[in-house]
């Protein structure tokens, strides 16, 4: 089984590109973001002509998470249990195949810093610490794929300096990771390619950053114990950010045997 997480950055703008994508890498499980859509208007018919079952949780013109699945989908969450109160919509989960649980999660950008937009990526990340949290309690493989907007060290940035007083470079925001890596979950990309520099899933649109190399690695897929014993291997899909029409991030893929 292949699961792959990919900001989309509106699906209906890059639905060619990501078809492309489906019928060239053919995921069998797909974690989307920033479909930048209400639940009702997702091209439902287009993905699940290309086999897929499919959750949404949508919002107009922003966010907006989707889990898609060639499995069964069960148990379906939309939004943070823990944080009932808030508007947007950032995270889905659910059961995949009758036993791994996964979760599509679009964190805060939270930029400008200091201001409200930092302050709520900073209240999300606590709410969704203590979501997982009690996950992490539960007998179950839980994968965890998603665009967390943060870059957890300036190796994963093609210009540190630049992004200094940027949001994602925050101390704020990497400890909000690292407690995460606290509870016992694992960034998946790293136990396999633990050496790989330059290893980006977001490319600006601006200044040919792609063809530059010029990118950010943002995008992270965090497993408990129980799921590492069946991931077998992860990597970056560069493919569709090259081509026309591309989302700014590119998907980020992991082997389970399910």
């Amino acid at each position: 089984m292949i699961i792959a997480t990919f900001n989309v950055n509106s699906v209906r703008a890059h639905l060619l590109n990501i078809l492309d994508w489906i019928r060239e890498f053919s995921p069998d499980v797909i974690l989307m973001q920033e479909i930048k859509c209400e639940s009702d208007v997702f091209p439902y018919m287009e993905f699940e002509d290309a086999g897929y079952s499919v959750k949404v949780f949508g919002q107009k013109s922003y966010n907006g998470v989707a889990i898609l699945s060639k499995y069964s989908i069960e148990d379906v969450v939309c939004g943070l249990p823990t944080f009932p109160e808030d508007t947007q919509s950032r995270y889905i989960e659910a059961v995949i195949d009758g036993h791994i649980r996964v979760a599509s999660v679009y964190a805060p950008n939270g930029n400008p810093v200091p201001s409200e937009k930092f302050e709520y990526k900073k209240e999300w990340m606590n709410h969704f610490h203590d979501h997982i949290e009690s996950l992490m309690k539960n007998d179950e493989e839980l994968i965890i794929g998603g665009d967390f907007n943060v870059a957890l060290t300036d190796r994963e940035i093609y210009n540190p300096k630049a992004f200094e007083d940027d949001a994602i470079t925050q101390p704020e925001s990497r400890d909000g990771m690292k407690k995460l890596f606290d509870l016992g979950l694992s960034d998946t990309y790293r136990i396999f390619n633990p050496d790989n520099e330059k290893a980006y899933t977001y490319f600006g649109y601006r200044g040919g950053c792609f063809q530059k190399g010029y990118g950010i690695l943002l995008d992270y897929f965090l497993i408990n114990e129980k799921a590492k014993k069946i991931v077998k291997d992860a990597g970056i899909d560069l493919s569709p950010r090259g081509k026309e029409k591309p989302s700014d991030h590119t998907p980020l893929w992991i082997e389970v045997q399910s």
